[in-house]
């Protein structure tokens, strides 16, 4: 059996109320690059959701060595949170994946994961999504169908998608 690719990030999750502060620091940092710096969304980041006790937060996280002087042993390189709604759905969102990191797989890695736990939290539940309009084709790959026409948040172009439990 081969040795795991010791670059590879690792895989974390966790409700925030069990995240050390050097973590959380690091989340929000990943999220206020991507959404703030980044793409300048006007909207706050920080909504409330990322409290609810239900809330996980899932992300990657980059063993040492770093891949680069300015990743560290621990950093997240990508990030998203998995929310219970009281419809009984589950959210996906707030994905964020570090510039210098995409292309890399870490964001279909980090999404296919955040399914997994979706489907363990609520088998028969949909999955809800905003996609960023540029990546309907990519989460559609994932089995994400559009069920919305492309609307503003944040500034930004997105439309709603669902995934739905496969019928058995």
């Amino acid at each position: 059996m081969p040795a795991p690719d010791a670059a590879a990030p690792v895989l974390r999750r966790a409700a925030l109320a069990d995240l050390d502060p050097r973590t959380l620091y690091l989340l929000a940092k990943l999220r206020q690059d991507v959404f703030s710096l980044e793409q300048k969304a006007p909207d706050p980041d920080l909504d409330g959701r990322d409290l609810e006790p239900t809330t996980t937060l899932m992300w990657l996280e980059l063993p040492s060595p770093p891949a680069s002087a300015a990743d560290l042993p621990g950093t997240p390189v990508a990030h998203l949170r998995v929310l219970r709604e009281s419809d009984g759905t589950v959210r996906i969102g707030r994905m964020a994946v570090h510039a210098e990191h995409r292309k890399s797989g870490y964001g279909r890695q980090l999404m296919t994961a955040a399914i997994a736990v979706a489907r363990e939290l609520a088998p028969a539940a949909e999955v809800h999504i905003n996609a960023q309009a540029y990546l309907e084709r990519w989460y559609a790959s994932m089995g994400f169908a559009t069920v919305s026409e492309v609307f503003l948040e944040a500034g930004i172009e997105h439309v709603a998608m669902v995934l739905r439990h496969p019928q058995v």
